[in-house]
């Protein structure tokens, strides 16, 4: 097939949905398939543009054998709702352009968010006569909405248009969990549209990795110590206070540190709170080349997952099948109602414990460091639960599936999603 991923985000963005998206790009073209991306010119995190696509309006690569087509994208460091609104606008706009540049595509595959992209995706999927189908990576605007970063009236009701017409429009809807597939329902959407397809994990590039003579602890100097890893966005939803005030009450264990790796310009403001809370055992560190995200992982003794408490039921950190992958064990501060608290309890990889309950994140992370046998075994189990369910092969086999069927004009669901278990709590 003929594919075209439309895509904000690609490599050689680090984290989020680049890699993902890249990952799926490339292992359609290992399948046979020729596959297209439409991208903006690579920023993120930062928000920045890279150097060497600078003062470019397009771009077009070609990289392990898929056609990159990058477009010019209005960026400012931090933008507001204005300012973002115009960022989104900027790439509908010269996206579209682009993606005429090329051939015609069997079939239309684009992400969201950003919300706005639905709108070039479904013209082309018109003026094409192929299927369309959304990527759900989050439900917007309602998850804006609840944490207070979408606040303008006229704007709510503009996207929840879009979110309509999206859902309306569309030959078929993958999500990345069953919480997405109860949200569509409630909004009515058609239960035949709903393909689950959990984001996947390359287990054979991402796994356990013994922590002697790894080169992330031996350059940094954390051969000797207990690590407890954060890796990832420092951004509204996460509320890394909750780890620097767990990190404050672990202070008594003289060889754990936290490790926090992340964007310079949001860790300075950790940074800030550590010094005024006087906490001392916690390192930070930029964002590692994607290439060492494996020896970077395995540095840790303990990973962290961590939301705040007003985070939507339905959102799911993209990173936790990284994190199963790896071998270690994690201990989640996240809603207990939340699919993050769901799906790591389902995995058996780690502890959940309530969010923004800096107490229990420190009782949870001193648990593993007294119990060491079982830490492996946690680590173990979720390794084991990633291979299973999370692997990247079974995910572009779900994909080739809906692809071929709605090419084919049969399009039916295809659920990967476990069945819900039990959710175990450290409290």
């Amino acid at each position: 097939m003929r594919i075209l991923l439309y895509s904000y985000n690609y490599c050689p963005e680090p984290i989020g949905i680049a890699p993902l998206m890249t990952e799926l790009a490339e292992g359609l073209v290992r399948r046979g398939h020729e596959v297209r991306v439409i991208t903006g010119m690579p920023n993120y995190p930062q928000r920045k543009i890279y150097k060497g696509y600078r003062g470019k309006l397009y771009h077009i690569e070609e990289e392990n054998g898929v056609t990159v087509q990058r477009c010019y994208i209005w960026i400012r460091p931090k933008p507001g709702l204005l300012a973002r609104m115009i960022l989104d606008g900027s790439f509908v706009l010269t996206s579209f352009v682009q993606a005429l540049n090329g051939w015609r595509p069997d079939v239309i595959l684009y992400t969201i968010p950003p919300l706005p992209v639905c709108v070039p995706a479904v013209l082309l999927g018109w003026l094409y006569s192929c299927p369309v189908v959304v990527n759900l990576q989050d439900i917007l605007p309602e998850a804006a909405i609840h944490v207070g970063l979408l606040k303008n009236d006229l704007a709510i009701r503009i996207f929840k248009q879009l979110e309509r017409f999206a859902y309306r429009s569309a030959s078929a809807i993958s999500v990345i969990t069953d919480g997405f597939i109860e949200n569509l329902l409630r909004k009515r959407v058609p239960a035949k549209k709903i393909t689950c397809i959990p984001n996947w994990v390359d287990i054979d590039f991402v796994h356990p990795m013994p922590k002697a003579g790894n080169p992330f602890r031996e350059r940094n100097g954390l051969d000797d110590k207990f690590v407890v890893l954060y890796s990832g966005n420092i951004a509204l939803t996460q509320g890394l206070e909750t780890v620097i005030d767990a990190a404050q009450q672990l202070q008594d264990i003289p060889d754990l540190v936290f490790v926090v790796v992340g964007e310079e310009k949001a860790r300075k403001r950790l940074e800030a709170y550590c010094e005024d809370q006087g906490v001392h055992n916690v390192q930070m560190f930029d964002f590692q080349p994607r290439e060492m995200l494996p020896e970077l992982l395995a540095a840790a003794d303990v990973s962290l997952v961590v939301q705040k408490r007003n985070v939507v039921s339905f959102n799911m950190p993209s990173k936790l099948q990284l994190l199963l992958a790896s071998g270690r064990p994690i201990v989640a501060s996240v809603p207990l109602n939340g699919m993050a608290a769901r799906a790591l309890g389902q995995s058996g990889g780690g502890m959940v414990v309530q969010a923004e309950r800096s107490e229990l994140l420190a009782d949870g992370i001193r648990r593993l460091y007294n119990e060491p046998a079982l830490a492996i075994e946690l680590g173990q189990q979720g390794r084991q639960y990633a291979a299973r369910y999370y692997a990247k092969e079974q995910a572009l086999d779900a994909y080739e599936l809906l692809f071929s069927r709605l090419v084919k004009k049969v399009a039916k669901p295809v659920v990967l999603a476990p069945v819900p278990e039990e959710v175990p709590t450290h409290r």
